[in-house]
């Protein structure tokens, strides 16, 4: 296990205990840490949270939990520096009886509250985890309230610097206007949504020096001539939709992660409740976690880095998107070879190239690889709660190219914007863990 072989490097963990911690209790706050992380998850599916915007949410929330086990225990590393702009926390003293499980949870359901739209539905949350700490913990309600105190102060320094990342800014910027040239993206049916967050390459990354720093290879140009690549491509997704194989088809479903989803019963428009891609990969972080049964402030750590890194493939991802601004498949197909073809998926509201999924997957495989280890199985039960069986692994990155390629049995992406989304990713992951720990990746 990577994350073991670690423990000797104090450019990485310091003095953090990463070796196995077999014990229900710890089962349990590992398991609570992943519970509370899916609690982000459910607001942002009452809200539709669009996958950029979830990605920044994760970030913020973990990165929360990860200041106060940091100022609370000073065992792991210090992230701070290591970001492009400091967050400058100013911690408190630490309470005397410091419980790392309580106030890393609070402190990111605190973060999330006060950052996303619905975010008060959070505050049930924190309820419950007090009870829970008063109630099985025995821990006295004056010690409690302490723990809450530093928990709350740090996470609202978190809140304060997540306001200065230009999100606020987004709604100021001109509304977005879909370009009349051929080969351009398109609003999609069946809900012709207007393109989502066309300006997130204004968001302040956390590693990245720019938005375009990993800009991919320019996609295949748009083209009618049945010779070229991007014809060929064209009638690649059309044939393999048309022809679809029963497990192709259940992997697609499976890594869906489309939030703006929407079916139609007669005259009605019913929203579909979907996780994001960053979600699908929070969740497999937690599940990885509590397989490994690493040690409490190691999976804060883990979390932390899956989150950031996600949140920097995003702004990649969504910059070179806009750039290109690549037409989809099913615009292409329904004007060139069939106007009744549609995806086995539903177009997402944006353009084409690089696939999201697929860049947001890599660069989360690449994180996970580094700190649990190469060939790491794992049963991912993510898509359970939305009605979906779960799947077998043999490693983080198998997993990540099986999303990847998902976007093209889906119908809803070309090939190289799914195999140029893998190298994206790759690269934006390898630059997150140089930037946190000081070690090339190869």
């Amino acid at each position: 296990m990577r994350i073991v072989s670690l423990i000797t490097s104090a450019l990485l963990f310091s003095a953090i205990n990463l070796f196995s911690q077999k014990s229900q209790r710890h089962q349990e706050e590992l398991q609570m840490l992943a519970d509370n992380v899916f609690n982000l998850s459910e607001v942002m599916l009452h809200d539709v949270a669009n996958p950029p915007a979830a990605s920044r949410f994760y970030a913020y929330a973990l990165l929360g939990a990860y200041e106060v086990a940091f100022f609370g225990r000073l065992q792991l590393q210090d992230l701070n520096d290591r970001l492009n702009v400091n967050p400058g926390i100013k911690p408190p003293s630490p309470p005397k009886n410091f419980n790392l499980s309580f106030c890393s949870n609070y402190a990111m359901l605190q973060v999330g509250r006060y950052i996303m739209p619905s975010g008060a539905l959070l505050e049930e949350k924190q309820h419950a985890l007090e009870d829970y700490f008063r109630k099985n913990k025995k821990i006295s309600r004056r010690d409690l309230e302490e723990q809450k105190w530093f928990a709350t102060e740090i996470a609202q320094q978190v809140i304060a610097y997540a306001k200065t990342d230009g999100y606020n800014k987004l709604s100021t910027y001109t509304r977005y206007t879909p370009s009349k040239e051929e080969g351009r993206w398109y609003p999609t049916p069946p809900e012709y949504m207007g393109a989502i967050e066309p300006k997130w390459e204004t968001i302040r990354p956390f590693f990245l020096d720019s938005a375009n720093q990993f800009s991919p290879a320019p996609p295949a140009a748009f083209s009618k001539d049945t010779t070229s690549s991007f014809y060929r491509q064209l009638k690649e997704v059309y044939d393999v939709v048309l022809n679809i194989q029963d497990e192709d088809k259940a992997v697609a479903n499976f890594w869906d992660c489309n939030p703006f989803a929407v079916t139609y019963s007669g005259h009605m428009a019913i929203g579909l409740k979907k996780i994001s891609p960053g979600g699908h990969w929070m969740g497999i972080a937690g599940i990885a976690c509590k397989k490994a049964d690493v040690s409490l402030d190691s999976a804060i750590l883990i979390h932390t880095m899956v989150a950031l890194t996600l949140h920097d493939a995003f702004i990649s991802c969504w910059q070179e998107k806009y750039a290109s601004d690549r037409i989809r498949p099913e615009t292409a197909i329904n004007k060139m070879i069939d106007p009744s073809w549609r995806p086995i998926l539903q177009t997402p509201p944006f353009p084409e190239y690089t696939s999201g999924h697929s860049v947001a997957s890599a660069s989360a495989a690449v994180v996970l690889t580094f700190l649990l280890g190469d060939n790491f199985s794992f049963t991912d039960t993510s898509e359970i709660y939305f009605g979906l069986p779960a799947r077998d692994f043999n490693s983080f990155y198998e997993a990540s190219d099986e999303a990847a390629i998902s976007r093209l049995y889906g119908g809803i992406h070309f090939r190289d914007a799914c195999e140029d989304g893998i190298v994206q990713g790759k690269r934006v992951g390898k630059f997150a863990l140089s930037s946190m720990f000081g070690i090339q990746q190869e």
